[in-house]
């Protein structure tokens, strides 16, 4: 069994249809949040998450601020920019699909899934081994799969020398995965590993293996719709950059 197993798109439509490509056919997909912000492309990109096969979908932070559950203050300038063009943007259809999206993390098999981090799920970032120690207390599951970092990568635990172990397996090689761990996929529209390509990932939960992957995209065609469409010109030179 394949499940894609996105996060942080963020209204780049080219790296979206670079990852579709990239992964083939798949059995289900699991979308971690975050499909709007930054980005020039908010109607595709929901649009395209919408049709995936037996979806599973968060919301992430900028998708509840997008539905006025978080206020726009709490962002900085730049992001607001972006948020605010599109919220006068999404058509309804696509507000009415992100408001039926759960704010909350979710289980799935041996998995849970959340945005931010089991312990809160829109705001909280796992980037570290003291940030990952804390948050294995909320979950029960074996494994859980989190975004908004846009770093891919795993904390794994290490139980019997009490410790956490941060990892970052070989792209394009599928990982043997052994609970207890928390994995993120990357982002797709946004990565900040140093690495521009779109990031994501290949879930097998019969074989239990994690694949890492990258697929290139036409960054240069991103960059110059938000610069065509005066969103904050960071957003397009860090897409260019993987910052």
């Amino acid at each position: 069994m394949r499940i894609l197993v996105i996060s942080d798109i963020h209204a780049n439509y080219e790296a979206l249809e670079a990852v579709l490509t990239d992964a083939g056919a798949v059995d289900a997909t699991w979308c971690l949040g975050d499909i709007v912000g930054y980005g020039p492309d908010p109607n595709l990109c929901v649009e395209i998450v919408r049709e995936q096969p037996n979806l599973t979908c968060l919301l992430g932070n900028h998708d509840v601020a997008l539905l006025g559950r978080i206020p726009l203050a709490a962002f900085n300038g730049e992001a607001r920019r972006s948020l605010d063009y599109q919220t006068r943007v999404l058509n309804a259809d696509n507000v009415d699909f992100l408001r039926s999206l759960p704010e909350t993390s979710l289980v799935r098999g041996e998995v849970t899934l959340a945005h931010g981090s089991p312990r809160d799920s829109i705001w909280e970032y796992v980037l570290n081994s003291l940030t990952a120690r804390l948050n294995f207390d909320y979950f029960e599951t074996p494994f859980c799969f989190v975004g908004h970092a846009h770093v891919q990568g795993l904390f794994q635990m290490d139980e019997e020398q009490n410790r956490i172990v941060s990892e970052s397996p070989r792209v394009g090689e599928p990982f043997a995965m052994t609970p207890r761990a928390i994995l993120n996929p990357g982002s797709v529209g946004q990565p900040r590993d140093r690495d521009a390509r779109a990031a994501y990932a290949i879930f097998d939960p019969d074989a239990r293996t994690w694949e890492p992957r990258r697929a290139a995209y036409d960054i240069v065609a991103v960059q110059k719709r938000i610069r065509d469409l005066g969103l904050p010109e960071k957003h397009a030179v860090r897409i260019g950059e993987g910052w």
